[in-house]
């Protein structure tokens, strides 16, 4: 059975370290992990959990509105193309209509564009270098609320 359930920071710590910091000496845990209005959530099947997520209130300066930031996504070696994240997407979005959040955003990795593309995500501005990491294009998706 699969699940999408709310979990700790905590939780986030070791797909986070093992899929989107391998080898990579920058941090895992991020500063706005712990703040009020962040949360995260994760995908469970049998209770092992296949996929996690953050999402932090931040704005980008491109979009003018109530913003969240996705951070922090990454899904098991095993388990990527399975639909977990999608299904996780969905869950948040939920999440963030229920808030009255117009967008979410975030920084993705050139190799994640088609997931995020397929997800409605658009990406905005031009390609940057995120040192150690690679080529990223900053995206986002608007958010469906019923007053709009």
């Amino acid at each position: 059975m699969v699940s999408v359930k709310r979990i700790k920071t905590s939780a986030t710590y070791f797909l986070r370290k093992e899929i989107l910091r391998r080898g990579i000496d920058l941090p895992y845990q991020f500063e706005e992990d712990n703040f009020e209005t962040t949360f995260h959530f994760g995908v469970f099947k049998n209770r092992e959990l296949l996929c996690v997520a953050t999402f932090i209130m931040n704005s980008t300066e491109t979009l003018v509105g109530k913003q969240y930031q996705l951070r922090g996504m990454a899904t098991s070696l095993t388990s990527r193309g399975k639909g977990f994240g999608k299904l996780l997407l969905s869950y948040a979005t939920k999440e963030l209509e229920n808030r009255k959040i117009e967008y979410l955003w975030c920084n993705a990795r050139t190799e994640a564009i088609n997931f995020y593309e397929k997800n409605q995500f658009q990406i905005m501005g031009e390609q940057f270098l995120v040192e150690k990491v690679g080529p990223h294009y900053k995206m986002f998706k608007a958010i469906k609320n019923e007053n709009q």
